[in-house]
């Protein structure tokens, strides 16, 4: 089944592919696993990138990656149906994550945390596998925000993400192609298309990063009074200045 190919399609398409002219994402030869979840969010990137690539000016290859966490439920079925009906080349990784948290997470931790630091740690050693130098993430500009505002309110610490960078093991880099979609476009566009989202069946979804969530929702109070108070804020975050700022480690 083909993509609606409306006018929120356009746009998506175009957010994404001025992201990678902008940030350099995507370079001849290039060979990327895309990080799929069962989400709406990695579904939109991975659906939008095989787009450009049939269109594109240079020559790059996908790889949709699923990491099965083991959590009872988790359908991972019908995420390999999905990518094997529309042709992708895939590879569907069962893991035991699941059990691994049980037994090593303190009980003052967070959830989140840890499941996503394995992922990641299974994502790039796919990558080497199959030889993927770069490995795409479903991170959105709701993402990039929200992170930047929790790590100043809580953290302490005036960072975000980036739209590419070298992972910790010096040799994948990481990509975040959706950094100028925003989720309310990504909702519907995922909903138009039938894409089969799929729970992740962590024992806290819906219940965890209660944060984040306070993030959304101070940022929904604010675009009531001022609508584009999150294209100002992703601005901010190409636009810094340390001079103004109080970290020692800069010299004026």
């Amino acid at each position: 089944m083909a993509l609606i190919e409306d006018r929120l399609f356009t746009r998506l398409k175009n957010r994404v592919g001025r992201a990678i002219a902008d940030y350099n994402l995507i370079e001849e030869g290039d060979r990327i696993a895309v990080a799929v979840s069962g989400g709406k969010d990695s579904y939109t990137l991975l659906h939008i990138l095989e787009t450009l690539r049939r269109r594109a000016p240079v020559r790059y290859e996908l790889m949709a990656i699923n990491i099965d966490s083991g959590y009872p439920g988790f359908r991972a079925d019908i995420i390999e149906e999905h990518l094997r009906e529309h042709g992708f080349a895939a590879h569907m990784e069962k893991t035991d994550h699941y059990g691994i948290i049980k037994e090593k997470r303190r009980p003052d931790s967070s959830y989140c945390s840890i499941c996503a630091r394995l992922k990641r740690g299974v994502l790039y050693g796919l990558a080497q596998r199959y030889n993927c130098n770069k490995l795409a993430l479903g991170h959105h500009m709701d993402d990039f925000i929200e992170t930047l505002l929790l790590n100043q309110f809580f953290v302490g610490s005036l960072k975000a993400m980036a739209p590419s960078m070298l992972a910790d093991n010096g040799l994948t880099t990481v990509i975040r192609p959706l950094v100028y979609v925003p989720e309310e476009d990504i909702i519907p566009f995922s909903r138009n298309n039938r894409f089969p989202v799929v729970c992740c069946c962590c024992p806290v979804c819906g219940s965890a990063d209660q944060q984040r969530k306070r993030m959304k929702e101070l940022l929904n109070t604010l675009e009531k009074e001022n609508p584009f108070v999150k294209k100002s804020l992703l601005k901010a975050l190409a636009n810094v200045q340390p001079r103004y700022l109080l970290d020692k480690r800069v010299k004026y």
